[in-house]
């Protein structure tokens, strides 16, 4: 099995991929930065709950997605916005606002990840990871 070139990529496109075929969880390989964009979207509702399982030597990330009462999925759109061939930094005054203000955007900040709204808020800026709606 080759390595990924982009782990947050494959991490997206695994939830994506999750939701589409209406499973109850994804798995992926675990990382310190997977684990925190889990739990901004754990905080703002987007996944009912994450887990991180350690057998032998890899750490496996478990995340729970989560449907709305009729069945559809919670999050229609989540994409890549800084890539490893082209990195999105924004400054706090910078930061867009997604959909309006109805999705978020994950960013990583020197204050750790955090979602575009809270960037604002304590007027940090950083790379844009994501966008969720």
């Amino acid at each position: 099995m080759s390595a990924v070139s982009d782990p947050v990529a494959d991490m997206l496109t695994r939830i994506r991929n999750g939701f589409r075929a209406r499973h109850q969880r994804v798995d992926m390989p675990s990382s310190k930065l997977k684990i925190e964009i889990a739990r901004v979207l754990k905080e703002e509702g987007y996944i009912s709950n994450y887990k991180v399982s350690e057998d032998k030597k890899k750490q496996t990330l478990r995340v729970f997605l989560r449907y709305a009462p009729d069945g559809a999925s919670v999050i229609s759109k989540i994409g890549r916005v800084s890539k490893p061939g082209r990195r999105v930094y924004v400054g706090s005054r910078e930061v867009p606002k997604v959909l309006g203000g109805l999705g978020i955007n994950i960013l990583t900040t020197p204050q750790g990840v955090m979602t575009g709204k809270v960037a604002r808020r304590t007027k940090v800026g950083g790379e844009i990871l994501c966008n969720v709606e």
